[in-house]
Formats: C-alpha cells, sequence, structure tokens
C-alpha cells in the first residue's frame, strides 16, 4: 500500500462530528445506546426540524423542539394521523385501522365509545384494585435474591391491569403482553423481525377478541373495553370490520401496556442513579403523586408520533411537503432546555412536573393517562410502605426499538 493512503474510519454512530445531513435519529441502536439524547441535543440547537433524506423507513422530518411538537400535535387538519402513527409503514396487505391512526369525526367517535373503562368515575374503584394487586406483587417479591424487576412487578402489574380493562379471562392474561410486544415488532430496528410471524400471531390475537367480542354483544353492557365497544351504536359493527376491529386492540393493549410497564422499571432505574432523589423521597413521601409525572418525562416510554402532511406547509423556515412524513420526537422534547429546567436531571418535586409530552397533546391525547399515572402512584406508596430501598444491581437490557422506550430486564435486589 502506497505510505501516503489513508483510509477512513467510520465514525461512532451518533458522534458529534457526523455531517449533520446524514444524522438519522431513527436508528434503533442510538437508543440501546443511550446516544439519541445526544443526538436530539444536537438537532435541538443546529437543526430542530430536520430532514432524514435516507433512512431503513424512508425519508421523513424530525420535530425536536417542544413547542414545535406541540404545534404539529395539535394541527390535525394539516398533519394527519391517518393510517400510520409510527415512522414505518404499514405493509399494504395488513393495514389495521385503529382511532389513534384516524382523523375527525372518525377518529372522535370511536374514542368516546372507549373512554369510559379509563373515566375519572372509575378511577376510585381502579385505586382499591390495582393497591389489592400492588401489594400481592411486593409481598411475594424475593428477599436478598437477585430478580428482573420487569418480569416480576412491571410486567405482572401492567398485565393485571390489562386483564382488567378488557374483562380479559385471568389466567390467559400472560397474552395480553405477549401480543404487544408482537405489535410493536415492527418498529424494532436491528431485530429480524418475521412479519409473516407476526401477522399470524395478531390473528390469533383476533380470534380470541372476537370470541369475547360476540360473548359481550350478546350480554348486558359493562365498562370494559370490549363491552363498550360492542354496544356502542357507533362501533357496535366494527365486528364486521376484523382489521380494523384488531387495529383498535392494539392499539388499546399496547397504550395500555407500554407507558406503564416501561415507566415502573424507568422509575427505579432513575432513583438509583439519582440517590439525592431517592433519600429525599425517603424522607417525604407526599412527593411521590409529583414524582410520577417526573418519571413519566423522564422516561417518555413511546419515543415518537407520525404525522402525514395533507398538504404543502411553510413551518419554521422549512418547507414540508404534501405527504412527508413528520416525527414528532417527544423523547426530545421532554429533553427541551428552553422548556424545561435541567432536563436530563431526574427532580422528584420538580416544578410543573406534568409540563411533559408523553401523553401526546391536543385530540390524540393518551386517553389513559390517569390511569397509568395511578398506577405509578400506588405502587410506589405500597413500595415505600414495606421496603427500605430497591437496588439495582446490574445493568439494564433495553429493548431495541425508536418506538417502544423500554426494559426487558433490570436486575435488582431487596434486602429482608
Amino acid at each position: 500500500m502506497d505510505g501516503n493512503t489513508s483510509v477512513s474510519t467510520p465514525l461512532p454512530i451518533g458522534s458529534a462530528d457526523e455531517p449533520l445531513d446524514k444524522l438519522d435519529p431513527s436508528r434503533a441502536e442510538l437508543f440501546v445506546s443511550g446516544a439519541h439524547h445526544e443526538v436530539f441535543r444536537r438537532l435541538r440547537n443546529e437543526d430542530p426540524v430536520h430532514y432524514t433524506p435516507e433512512s431503513a423507513f424512508g425519508p421523513y422530518w424530525s420535530i425536536t423542539k417542544f413547542h414545535d411538537i406541540m404545534a404539529v400535535d395539535s394541527n390535525h387538519k394539516v398533519f394527519s394521523s391517518d393510517r400510520d402513527i409510527v415512522i414505518g409503514d404499514q405493509e399494504d396487505g395488513f393495514v389495521t385501522p385503529m382511532f389513534i391512526a384516524m382523523d375527525p369525526p372518525v377518529h372522535d367517535v370511536q374514542r368516546k365509545a372507549a373512554t369510559p373503562a379509563v373515566s375519572p368515575s372509575r378511577l376510585a374503584d381502579l385505586e382499591v384494585l390495582i393497591r389489592q394487586r400492588a401489594g400481592k406483587i411486593l409481598d411475594d417479591l424475593p428477599r436478598d435474591e437477585t430478580f428482573n424487576w420487569v418480569e416480576l412487578v412491571s410486567k405482572e402489574l401492567t398485565t393485571q391491569m390489562l386483564a382488567t380493562l378488557f374483562d380479559f379471562p385471568w389466567e390467559d392474561r400472560h397474552l395480553l403482553p405477549y401480543w404487544s410486544d408482537v405489535t410493536t415488532t415492527s418498529e424494532t430496528v436491528g431485530v429480524a423481525a418475521d412479519m409473516a410471524e407476526r401477522e399470524r400471531v395478531l390473528h390469533e390475537c383476533l380470534a380470541y377478541f372476537a370470541d369475547l367480542w360476540r360473548e359481550r354483544a350478546a350480554a348486558p353492557p359493562k365498562f370494559d373495553f370490549i363491552s363498550l365497544l360492542a354496544h356502542a351504536p357507533e362501533t357496535r359493527n366494527m365486528i364486521n370490520d376484523p382489521l380494523e376491529l384488531l387495529g383498535n386492540l392494539m392499539l388499546l393493549i399496547v397504550g395500555g401496556n407500554d407507558t406503564t410497564r416501561n415507566s415502573i422499571s424507568g422509575g427505579v432505574l432513575a432513583l438509583n442513579q439519582y440517590p439525592a432523589q431517592y433519600a429525599k423521597l425517603k424522607a417525604d413521601r407526599s412527593l411521590i403523586p409529583n414524582m410520577v409525572p417526573e418519571i413519566i418525562r423522564w422516561q417518555t416510554p413511546l419515543a415518537h408520533m407520525r404525522r402525514t402532511a395533507l398538504s404543502d406547509i411553510e413551518f419554521e423556515g422549512k418547507s414540508i411537503r404534501k405527504g412527508d412524513k413528520v416525527i414528532m420526537w417527544y423523547v426530545s422534547g421532554n429533553r427541551d432546555e428552553t422548556v424545561i429546567a435541567d432536563p436530563d436531571q431526574f427532580i422528584i418535586d420538580r416544578d410543573r412536573a406534568r409540563h411533559h409530552l408523553s401523553f401526546g397533546f391536543g385530540i390524540h391525547r393518551c386517553m389513559g393517562n390517569r390511569v397509568a399515572e395511578l398506577q405509578l402512584r400506588i405502587l410506589w406508596e405500597e413500595l415505600l410502605a414495606r421496603f427500605e430501598h430497591i437496588e439495582v444491581v446490574g445493568e439494564p437490557v433495553r429493548v431495541a426499538s425508536n418506538f417502544v422506550q423500554g426494559y426487558t430486564d433490570l436486575p435488582v435486589r431487596i434486602s429482608a
């Protein structure tokens, strides 16, 4: 080799030296390593409305600042949710409509039919049930040995809550988180996802729920999701459109699973990473209600939502064209230094802790947000009543996804 010949070394993914036009924040490896926060910080500072011309999901725009995300999220007349709410496109032969991926008026009608299952009037009844179940789960945890907090606590409490909201057969409740994980497989980058197998499993999910639907439709109405949809005049014929029924099931399962499950794990991790905050919490348990939204902000369980431009628009000096994908990176907006003081810090007594984007904004704001907060509050009340400390004793294993910011493993230990 000629001595004057140099070999270029590829830049590390997310490197500060990576050309701006090459930045692709959709790469799952960024989220696994935690490098996504630095990439989004750079975009907020240098190019807050950023265009990525090439990615595994095609070209797309990234909206990374808090108020810009709110502007997109609240303008459904230009930025449509229709068909796709994640960065990847649904396969043409397997499109599953769901109300979060619809615009008014259809969105409003279907959402209204399901909402009573998580309405404020139900929270009092749910609180008693959640407290009983959380206490039982915590009392059964092993002492003086390492275990996976995700499996024994986060997943189990969330699964029990989902089973209640669907009035799902208790002995089969393990199917709910399984179906949730299969649903989000399409956004798990870097993992070979067998889409044919995914479709097969989701058809099994559909068949199971179709039987439940027929039972509920023939019985007096109740306040579970299936009964509400089966009896509401606007949605009772959804059984005749199997893919639309499946789409809404997928939405309700994922929505009820990922936010709470990963926030339960994220809260334990955050308190271990910020021991002064853990000490503050132990000294003053009245901080729990304020800590809960801070956990949800800090974790941001769903990293993004997508919209599609219905027309050309000039947005913050950029020309977004009709048909362009527009990705609202909630995970970036929740770390926007111009809106949230010390956003990378976990601060349990933060002022205006609920001022975050994890639940979305506008007509698509998460309808189960109060139930999610309720589960987290009760869990921490019951946890602190029982244990002096939950110690994280190993590195968490994160989901390789640009959509779900979650964990498969969080090794912890509780002293007897």
